[in-house]
């Protein structure tokens, strides 16, 4: 149950649990319940509205930066993505294979901004030994949402 309960909030966040007692066949504070348990567990992190700024008139600039780093002995990715990630321009920090060690989202509000980030902070830290930094120039799809002006709906069926 606590599954399908993820599903439909993962959708709607704002799904009331009355809606979801009914969707899954079982009492409102049965669904209320799991939810709370949930939330104190960790599970349900927290909830986020997800707004396309563009619309909204805020201009932000977005960078996928790929950080190669020296492992730290006893603590290998962890203490290096921790101090990255405690920087406010921070988005999102991944742990990554391939070339790169890292991949850190960051958000600015130009792209100088962004540079001087890079530039000032993110390459001197310890470990870091190099970095390579890509330029978000369009949004299609971001979090499950798409992003396209067109107002079609482009995503495929789900098969039964």
């Amino acid at each position: 149950m606590e599954r399908q309960i993820l599903t439909i909030l993962e959708q709607d966040a704002r799904t009331p649990a009355s809606k979801i007692a009914v969707m899954l066949g079982k009492s409102e504070q049965v669904i209320v319940n799991a939810i709370e348990e949930m939330q104190k567990r960790g599970i349900i992190r927290h909830y986020k509205t997800i707004v396309d700024w563009d619309k909204a008139g805020k201009e932000r600039v977005f960078a996928f930066i790929d950080v190669r780093v020296t492992p730290r002995k006893g603590v290998g990715y962890d203490e290096i993505a921790r101090e990255i990630y405690k920087y406010d321009a921070v988005h999102s920090v991944f742990l990554v294979s391939g070339d790169f060690d890292l991949r850190v989202v960051v958000e600015g509000k130009t792209m100088q901004e962004v540079a001087f980030f890079v530039a000032e902070k993110l390459s001197n830290l310890e470990g870091v030994l190099s970095t390579r930094t890509n330029f978000l120039l369009k949004k299609y799809k971001d979090g499950g949402d798409i992003f396209d002006d067109t107002g079609e709906d482009y995503r495929l069926a789900v098969a039964p």
